[in-house]
């Protein structure tokens, strides 16, 4: 998948396009789409990063390298935003499959943890959605029927990925003997991320390193 994301630099430059491509497992981003022959300007493995939906802005998802790195991204529309989170989560479980399938402590494969984590993030965007159709509908006491239609196809979308991919989990943990499965929880509570800026704290850091990239 590939196409124009909007990408948090710092306070002077703010949020600046870039061209993304995620191609096995690797999110890299160019200046533009003209560039890519000359060299991505950064790059980061899908495997790695915690996926997170925000909780205020439909267009924003942030990825996190706990500890290392975050960086905020903005799609040009809550759709655009919803398929960047599929093929993303997506992509993550991908990987997860093929490297080595050995079984942890708690009787899971690297690969059913993987898709776990890919259903809480499903999960998380579901309940933003959800959200969405109740505002859509008791917004002044008449429902907004466009802004109803578009939330509604949302929802549906992220329902369908969520029913796909919690069979699969089931028939992994079938494959390795699980007898239970754990419903993740949605995260339901508001965070407190900015729409505009990301947190305080990482934007200090992104400053003094002055990245315009």
């Amino acid at each position: 998948m590939e196409g124009i994301l909007w990408k948090w630099t710092n306070y002077w430059n703010g949020w600046q396009t870039r061209w993304f491509v995620l191609e096995n497992g690797i999110l890299s981003y160019y200046k533009s789409q003209e560039e890519v022959s000359q060299g991505c300007k950064g790059s980061v493995k899908v495997s790695v990063c915690q996926i997170n939906v925000n909780n205020i802005d439909s267009t924003r998802l942030d990825l996190v390298i706990p500890g290392q790195q975050h960086m905020y991204l903005k799609a040009p529309s809550p759709q655009d935003r919803q398929k960047w989170l599929v093929a993303l989560g997506s992509a993550k479980a991908c990987v997860a499959s093929k490297s080595d399938q050995k079984v942890t402590g708690f009787g899971e494969t690297n690969s059913l943890s993987h898709k776990k984590s890919e259903l809480r993030l499903y999960c998380d965007l579901m309940m933003q959605q959800v959200h969405e159709v109740r505002s859509a509908v008791t917004t002044d006491g008449v429902p907004d029927t466009q802004k109803l239609d578009d939330a509604s196809s949302l929802l549906t979308a992220t329902c369908d990925t969520f029913i796909r991919t919690l069979e699969d989990i089931m028939k992994q943990a079938n494959g390795v003997g699980a007898s239970t499965f754990d419903m993740p929880l949605p995260n339901i509570l508001p965070k407190n991320n900015c729409p505009n800026k990301p947190p305080r704290q990482s934007l200090q850091r992104t400053v003094s390193q002055q990245d315009t990239r």
